[in-house]
């Protein structure tokens, strides 16, 4: 009690320097609780961002892990310098998935997963039903051998890669033809979100066989209402002509000039020629993913390929159920060929990322904080050791143990250093909303100007997602919420490779002081206390009483 009762009694005597260490405490106090509260609203909003949001998935193929086998085989068997390309393509080819596969993959994972997909193959032109071109004439290119369809498959439903990319080149038809399993697959229409303007979406069953919808602009073109019937052509065999019933017209987002009928484009890349219609259609006209056809590339090279590409998409009910789907697809057996990917969750983590820069920078700055402030407090530690040397002589003396007077040092500073330790943490959470946002703010003003930059650099999307476009999205989580911005980022699209696509930045957090942070705050204040501390008692247990005395007189 002797020990509190004179550690009080120097707190209130000295109040000068009490203040000044006191002062010191609360701006660290203040400065680390802006930084723990930045660095927990980022690991919260990482940790349960998307926990209450359906994110989607998609098994690809490791493209970079084939192609490089391929022609590391081709090389050590050969001594051409020359890339092996039918290795590489035979590689691929070989580890296309079914639509068999797909489903055992759903089937075995032990989250709930819900599931649709897209088949795309092309059909060509006749003379009544042209697709629509900037060009006066448009060239059908069904006699050769592109890509361009694979384009529009490519992308998965949903804004992923389907896995069912084995072998590059399709044949190419003048319309691209899309066949989907469910109505959640067209909501998820790569070619973006569309809405009716006349007539209905097909159903899916075979009664429904040869019902399709086209956009409004490819409609306008050929004159065509609901009801009528359009005649294409089998790419594969142009003498088989295909009738379709038109049961709808739909206007796409993306049905405008974003067509690429280039010199080396085929117009079924452009969103306006695509016909939209069901698996069951696809299966009955021999166009579907399980369908073979035989195509010839420019060496007259003749191979067996699938008529139409598939893109399967999972349904997951959060990131969690995600990463549970990527271990359980592993474990029934997916070799790693193949990658699990998920564009959700990987555009969520990029809208992070001026929260996780403004992290890092925190931690730095608390860190900087805490080394600056730990030397301040450790030198008007020893200043106030010295300058009551002739008290620490004189207690001594009298028969106190060196260890109390040291103790009374450590309780003393102890007091003063909680005092300055709750007013910091009562400022600093009062404050660290808006310092934080504001700090949060410049972040995404650098994501924007390096996105401005980067499209000014290649005059890529210049007019798509304007940074600083504002848009609403809320992500909840137990310690605050995080509210996002729309800013420009370049990216491959369906029906123009070099569009932008927006992405909502993470731009204010609003935070609350959580027990976690209380009790990191306080042992902040305990290690700043016992460092200063330990210099006075290094000091207290080296002075002899005597000789202080002895001096002093």
């Amino acid at each position: 009690m002797f020990v509190f009762k004179n550690a009080w009694k120097s707190v209130v005597r000295n109040k000068g320097r009490n203040i000044l260490i006191a002062i010191i405490v609360a701006i660290i106090a203040a400065a680390a609780t802006i930084g723990l509260s930045i660095r927990q609203a980022a690991d919260s909003a990482r940790a349960t961002g998307l926990e209450d949001t359906s994110v989607t998935a998609q098994i690809s193929v490791n493209r970079e892990k084939l192609i490089s086998s391929a022609q590391s085989s081709s090389s050590s068997s050969s001594s051409s310098s020359k890339p092996d390309f039918s290795a590489a393509r035979s590689a691929l080819a070989s580890k296309t998935l079914s639509l068999a596969s797909y489903e055992k993959y759903a089937k075995a994972s032990t989250v709930k997963t819900g599931t649709y997909y897209t088949e795309t193959s092309s059909v060509s032109k006749t003379d009544s039903f042209q697709p629509v071109s900037t060009t006066s004439t448009s060239s059908s290119s069904s006699s050769s051998s592109s890509s361009s369809s694979g384009q529009a498959a490519g992308q998965g439903a949903g804004g992923g890669m389907g896995g069912g990319m084995g072998a590059e080149e399709t044949q190419s038809g003048d319309f691209s033809l899309v066949g989907f399993s469910s109505d959640t697959a067209v909501k998820n229409a790569t070619n973006g979100t569309f809405t009716m303007t006349s007539g209905k979406v097909f159903g899916y069953t075979s009664s429904s066989n040869s019902d399709v919808i086209i956009s409004k602009s490819l409609a306008d073109f050929n004159k065509v209402s609901v009801g009528d019937t359009i005649s294409v052509t089998n790419p594969y065999d142009t003498s088989k002509t295909i009738k379709l019933k038109v049961v709808g017209i739909y206007k796409n987002t993306t049905d405008t000039s974003s067509s690429n009928n280039g010199p080396s484009q085929s117009t079924s890349s452009d969103p306006s020629n695509a016909i939209y219609t069901s698996i069951s259609t696809l299966k009955a006209l021999g166009l579907d993913a399980s369908s073979t056809v035989t195509t010839t590339d420019s060496s007259g090279t003749s191979t067996k390929t699938a008529a139409a590409q598939l893109s399967y998409t999972y349904v997951l009910g959060s990131k969690s159920a995600y990463t549970t789907f990527t271990k359980d697809v592993k474990k029934a057996g997916l070799s790693s060929d193949y990658t699990v990917s998920s564009a959700d969750v990987e555009e969520y983590e990029s809208s992070l990322l001026p929260l996780n820069n403004l992290a890092k920078f925190a931690l730095t700055l608390l860190l900087v904080v805490l080394a600056v402030g730990g030397v301040v407090l450790i030198v008007l530690s020893l200043f106030n050791v010295r300058e009551r040397k002739y008290e620490v002589g004189v207690l001594t003396a009298m028969g106190v143990k060196k260890a109390k007077v040291a103790t009374q040092f450590a309780i003393e500073l102890l007091i003063v250093t909680m005092i300055g330790l709750g007013v910091g943490a009562v400022a600093g959470a009062a404050t660290s909303v808006p310092v934080s946002n504001q700090l949060l703010a410049s972040q995404v003003s650098q994501q924007e100007s390096q996105a401005s930059t980067q499209e000014a650099q290649f005059g890529r999307g210049a007019n798509v997602g304007g940074s600083g476009t504002s848009t609403s999205g809320t992500s909840g989580s137990s310690s605050g919420t995080t509210t996002g911005k729309t800013a420009a980022a370049p990216t491959q699209g369906t029906g123009n490779p070099f569009s932008t696509k927006a992405v909502s930045y993470v731009s204010s957090i609003n935070t609350s002081v959580s027990l976690s942070m209380v009790g990191q705050l306080l042992l902040i204040g305990l290690g700043l206390t016992l460092i200063s501390a330990l210099v006075g008692v290094i000091f207290v247990m080296r002075y002899e009483p005597l000789q202080i005395l002895a001096d002093r007189s």
